[in-house]
């Protein structure tokens, strides 16, 4: 470094300045062609006598040396390396969060084992419309927190389910992704929580694995009908199978009998000076806990860390989610157990990550459309729930779908409530780049 100092200040000095740009250390750090820095500033180290080349003293070649210029250019070099070094920091962040593609194209060629494993977790994430294996794991950690029967049996209906995918000659990248796991996820641990044997009943993973096997099958038809609308089939297919495992087996079946379930008979005793802020506030990682059926708010905790850890974007939306349907819950005067315990919640969540950047492009326009479709969903979930009642039945996740489903249908000439395809659905940011890339081509087109 210092030979290649002192060859430049040579020429420079000995021949004038139109030597000046031809040493490699004038290559500008940000990126100029090399001589444009000479242009910008350092032409200080280029003045030659007008009268052609004299005789140079030692002592003001040594300070020569220590040029203001040459200052510049080493102060320069530290900022292009400290700046590098922030840009590592980010860069390495964008491997673990969003669907982490990078990570999915790695493991193609990887053993099949290891591709499995990335598979099921993304199936457990997908749940709340995320593919990230490492959200995943933290799913699977928030599940054992709460329940470690309930994390076994929702692990074992996602890899059955999985499997079953696989046999079924099910496209591969869907499989991929997830979507033939999340259902199954749901079903095998919802059919734990609702059974009257309690924890580490171990002949029902017989029928969670059989019932596991049929959500590939529902899925496949239903996205044969939904996609002549461009829509996704949502949690349907888990829906279709608990219901039917629960109206099949019911409270009183010697082999797998379920919870009981009963409408209300009459007015709950309600004290308004009895609500507790705290509550209500352990109640916004509750909602978002329920929708793996969980209501301990340190679970809660983790799947909103899950979230963020992908989507800071889906994240919040999840939590106004659950913070709408609280709000739904309290004007209708519902216990305020049931309110408490994240029931009003999980479906309005679910509805707002949806609307609010999943399925339609994020916008303000688009978000006041999210915090609609939650309030909907939630009003909905409570009318369902007492219908649901009559016959013996927990109202799952048909509020959120069905009310989903609706919203994604209603037709706009607002420009900003962009409904995405459904090929190119991601995550919300990527969601609004693409969104926001094909209003520009649009613009720029002459037609």
């Amino acid at each position: 470094m210092y030979e290649e100092k002192g060859r430049m200040n040579g020429p420079s000095l000995d021949g004038g300045a139109g030597d000046a740009g031809h040493g490699p250390l004038w290559t500008d750090p940000f990126g100029n062609k090399p001589g444009e820095a000479a242009r910008g500033g350092y032409v200080q180290l280029s003045l030659a006598p007008p009268d052609g080349p004299q005789e140079q003293e030692p002592e003001k070649e040594g300070a020569m040396d220590e040029s203001p210029g040459m200052v510049k250019i080493d102060l320069a070099e530290s900022q292009v390396s400290s700046f590098r070094g922030r840009r590592c920091i980010p860069k390495a962040l964008s491997y673990v969060t969003g669907d982490m593609k990078e990570f999915a194209n790695w493991i193609k060629d990887k053993p099949v084992v290891l591709q499995f494993i990335d598979w099921v977790l993304r199936g457990i994430s997908q749940v709340v419309f995320v593919s990230n294996p490492i959200s995943g794991i933290l799913i699977v950690i928030g599940l054992l927190i709460q329940n470690p029967w309930w994390a076994l049996t929702g692990c074992v209906a996602t890899v059955v389910s999985t499997l079953t995918a696989l046999l079924l000659s099910q496209d591969r990248s869907a499989i991929a992704v997830g979507l033939h796991g999340y259902n199954a996820t749901l079903v095998g641990i919802l059919m734990a929580v609702f059974s009257n044997k309690g924890n580490y009943f171990w002949w029902l993973l017989l029928p969670v694995s059989v019932m596991s096997m049929t959500c590939p099958i529902f899925s496949s038809a239903l996205s044969s009908v939904f996609s002549k609308w461009d829509l996704p089939v949502f949690t349907l297919p888990f829906n279709m199978a608990l219901s039917m495992y629960l109206l099949a087996t019911g409270h009183y079946n010697s082999f797998f009998p379920a919870q009981l379930i009963t409408p209300v008979t009459s007015v709950p005793n309600i004290t308004w000076s009895e609500l507790s802020a705290l509550e209500l506030l352990k109640s916004l990682p509750v909602g978002v806990g329920q929708i793996y059926g969980c209501d301990d708010p340190w679970t809660g905790g983790v799947f909103l860390c899950a979230l963020l850890l992908s989507s800071p974007l889906m994240c919040l939306h999840a939590a106004i989610g659950s913070l709408t349907g609280v709000i739904a819950g309290l004007s209708l005067a519902d216990p305020f157990e049931n309110i408490y315990s994240g029931l009003w919640g999980f479906n309005s969540s679910l509805a707002c990550i949806a609307i609010g950047g999943m399925f339609i492009a994020l916008t303000w326009q688009a978000h006041l459309l999210a915090l609609a479709c939650a309030l909907f969903t939630a009003y909905l979930g409570g009318s369902m729930t007492n219908l649901m009642a009559k016959v013996g039945l927990p109202s799952c996740t048909w509020p959120f779908c069905l009310a989903t489903l609706l919203f994604l249908l209603v037709t706009t000439n607002n420009p900003n409530i962009y409904k995405l395809p459904l090929n190119k659905v991601t995550y919300s940011e990527e969601n609004r780049i693409f969104y926001l890339q094909t209003k520009k081509r649009m613009g720029d087109s002459p037609l």
